[in-house]
């Protein structure tokens, strides 16, 4: 990088709760989150999917009128974004002094209303309602992060596997140093309906699907949590799963110095985890792993472990920390934050 780029802002919504805040202490502590569960009937049986879901309770989606038909993705999406962005910059933004690109990142997208559009489309096609159809596309919760910031800046949306999230900040990086815009917010969000939960579930019994939203704001300076390296992802398509993530560990070049915090993409998963414990199996220095506690959010995953990593490294315990997600079929990517 050019210049110096640094993270100056999170935001998240999680099973463990509504702000960073809540993101945090349920890692640190380690504390089991209960799940709930989605019921289907299929013929004569009900299929019960335990998932963790964000709770309703401490709701601070942002009053806005777009967003009171839109589904749980755009509003968890809505509250992420505000918390890291704050009321200043906001402020800036709708006096026109701040432009502010956004870029969201997904796996699933906006699954309920999809179920819903399309359930209807089946039974009757003449009485499927288009209020429903344009909050299915992929890029309906970016549209309205923009329109809630009052922003006319570069706004994209970016599909990939649960290692999307490093490719929207490498972006946003791009987007600052071209002078495209003053900041980025780069946002992930999933939601859960039957279908994602169950799919999750037939590659491991042992998958817990979640949903939640992740949030940072990217500008140039030199802030107190830098983005000091994130290297270009390994793809899959020259390299085993192991291999990328080994590869990855190479590039992102840290020491195991007892003042860098590892937060990792392992799930408790032996045979998914494989890549990750394999690359970083030296590793004796302290160590998170987010998903664990959170379960798997696909998209919204990684996003949620560089929140909680900007976060360890505003406090006074590690110099620095790096965030890595081995990617179930596109990349391992990886990014080393500090002072």
């Amino acid at each position: 990088m050019s210049a110096a780029i640094s993270i100056t802002g999170v935001g998240a919504v999680s099973p463990a709760g509504w702000g960073v805040e809540a993101l945090v202490k349920a890692i640190r502590s380690g504390e089991t989150i209960a799940p709930s569960s989605i019921e289907r009937p299929s013929g004569e049986i009900t299929v019960i999917t335990p998932v963790l879901r964000v709770p309703a309770e401490g709701a601070t989606t942002p009053k806005f009128a777009r967003l009171r038909r839109t589904s749980p993705i755009s509003k968890f999406a809505a509250a992420a974004a505000a918390e890291a962005l704050g009321e200043e910059r906001l402020a800036e933004i709708a006096a026109g002094k701040l432009r502010v690109g956004v870029i969201f990142t997904l796996t699933n997208g906006c699954v309920n209303y999809s179920n819903r559009f399309y359930g209807e489309a089946l039974v009757d096609p003449a009485m499927a309602s288009p209020i429903l159809f344009p909050e299915t596309v992929f890029n309906a919760p970016s549209s309205h992060l923009s329109a809630m910031i009052g922003s006319s800046a570069p706004n994209d949306t970016l599909i990939a596997d649960s290692t999307g999230f490093f490719s929207g900040l490498d972006l946003a990086v791009e987007w600052i140093q071209r002078g495209d815009v003053d900041g980025c917010l780069v946002v992930s969000a999933e939601e859960i309906d039957w279908l994602s939960a169950e799919g999750l579930r037939l590659y491991s019994r042992g998958y817990m699907p979640s949903e939640g939203a992740a949030a940072v704001y990217v500008e140039k300076g030199d802030g107190p949590v830098k983005v000091l390296r994130l290297p270009d992802p390994i793809s899959f398509s020259g390299s085993s799963r192991v291999e990328a993530a080994v590869e990855i560990r190479e590039r992102l070049a840290v020491g195991d110095d007892g003042k860098t915090l590892l937060v990792d993409g392992r799930a408790g998963l032996v045979r998914h985890d494989k890549p990750e414990t394999e690359a970083w199996a030296h590793w004796n220095g302290a160590r998170w792993s987010p998903r664990k506690i959170l379960g798997e959010g696909m998209g919204v995953s990684a996003a949620l472990q560089i929140v909680a990593a900007v976060r360890a490294v505003e406090g006074d315990e590690f110099e620095q920390a790096v965030v890595t997600a081995t990617g179930a079929n596109q990349q391992a990517a990886g990014v080393v934050l500090g002072r």
